[in-house]
């Protein structure tokens, strides 16, 4: 069984915003160089650009999808993406622009799949709370994956960027194109609900969630 020491442990983590935002910044500054490289054929600065942001395509899947079909469809992310450089006109946009593709593939996965039990309002959910819970994680980390993936899509996004990713504030936003304020009130209100519902609380819901 959990324990409430642990869980404490992984919702403080939650919050904090880690390295200063002008390290980020200069992370994007390189990311933008490595694009105008990508667009001119150099599948080597593509590959830089995959390491730095496989943690967050990942992260945006997992939100969405089962954990078992993910990886599969990071791959998929990066091949659309690959392909479809030569469109993005603001290269400094290029994590943004990325979490976007993340999404819509994370639709079309479940446009095209066909649903192996009979649907209920949460049988997506549970899906998704079966993947996670199976790993290896501890039974503090499994409580609180499982409580994350009943919240509300951008709170389990920003959430799981930040607990099962290890992201900080700051690479949140500047990764996936929200506000800086937008990821602090997403990541308060998640944590605030993913308390509540580790509790038992029954209280009612958060205010509704920032859009990506």
């Amino acid at each position: 069984m959990a324990r409430s020491g642990d869980r404490g442990d992984l919702l403080a983590a939650g919050l904090g915003l880690g390295p200063v935002r002008e390290q980020v910044a200069s992370k994007i500054s390189e990311d933008a160089t490595w694009v105008a490289a990508a667009q001119d054929g150099d599948r080597a600065a593509f590959g830089q650009l995959y390491e730095r942001y496989a943690r967050m395509v990942h992260g945006v899947l997992l939100a969405k999808v089962p954990v078992c079909d993910v990886d599969d469809l990071v791959q998929d992310v990066f091949i659309r993406a690959l392909r479809r450089l030569s469109t993005l006109r603001e290269t400094e946009s290029f994590g943004a622009w990325l979490a976007v593709i993340a999404r819509n593939v994370a639709r079309d996965y479940h446009r095209r799949t066909v649903p192996e039990e009979p649907l209920t309002d949460d049988a997506p959910d549970r899906r998704i709370q079966r993947g996670v819970s199976s790993g290896d994680h501890d039974g503090a980390t499994a409580a609180v994956l499982d409580a994350v993936m009943s919240l509300p899509d951008a709170y389990r996004e920003t959430l799981i960027l930040r607990l099962v990713e290890g992201m900080t504030g700051p690479e949140i936003a500047a990764r996936t194109g929200m506000t800086h304020g937008s990821v602090r009130v997403n990541l308060h209100r998640g944590i605030e609900q993913l308390r509540a519902k580790l509790s038992g609380d029954p209280r009612r819901d958060g205010p509704e969630q920032e859009k990506p």
